[in-house]
């Protein structure tokens, strides 16, 4: 039996960057449009694609996604450790002991951390976690800086003066546009936790079986 070639092995990962890059490529674009057209009905001179690419607009947009799209991953990985939902097929099984729950073991197949021990085993234990926490970390401080960016640049244009990062930390526009993100994310978690319990995609490694009672956690 002939190996799967490189797409088939990688066709979702391949698939899921094609679209983000496609979508993040719209909003670029649509984005350049919609902060020219308003500062040039302020009067202001419009941003060439390349200075778009560095505003306050741009990445402010960007990373107050990227920031709650890590910070959901983060504590999904986290609360799934020892929180259940009898019934669905995003939660572990309410009773018995997972396969992702044993002890590691060094084989000549483990990935190097495991072989190694010591702190490097301590670490890679919990790396998945770390990651989107490193993620989110640095998203939310790029999404702060492109926010106060983009605030100062509206007070630059209103003819009021440019305000400190300490300052614009306690402002309701920057919160407002995390807590709308966060909420939206937690939202869509729950909803796939729930309705999993009754209801079925067949094929989806995120759906039970079809003929699976709603009540049985796989």
């Amino acid at each position: 039996m002939s190996r799967p070639g490189f797409f088939y092995r990688n066709s979702l990962s391949i698939v899921l960057i094609t679209l983000m890059i496609i979508f993040l490529a719209g909003q670029f674009f649509m984005g350049w449009r919609t902060e020219n057209k308003e500062l040039i009905e302020n009067g202001r001179s419009a941003l060439k694609i390349g200075e778009y690419i560095h505003s306050g607009h741009f990445i402010q947009a960007t990373f107050e996604n990227w920031e709650s799209e890590f910070l959901q991953m983060m504590l999904y990985v986290l609360l799934t450790i020892s929180l259940r939902q009898k019934g669905s097929s995003e939660s572990k099984s309410l009773t018995d002991k997972e396969d992702v729950d044993r002890e590691p073991i060094a084989h000549s197949k483990a990935p190097w951390p495991v072989k190694k021990g010591g702190i490097w085993l301590k670490i890679y234990r919990h790396s998945l976690s770390l990651a989107f926490a490193i993620l989110f970390l640095t998203s939310f401080i790029l999404h702060f800086y492109g926010s106060l960016k983009d605030f100062n640049d509206e007070q630059m244009m209103k003819s009021k003066p440019a305000i400190t990062a300490i300052q614009y930390i306690s402002e309701s526009r920057f919160w407002f546009e995390s807590f709308q993100n966060w909420q939206s994310e937690f939202l869509a978690v729950a909803s796939l936790v729930l309705l999993s319990v009754w209801l079925r995609e067949k094929g989806s490694p995120e759906s039970k079986p079809v003929d699976m009672p709603h009540d049985e956690t796989p």
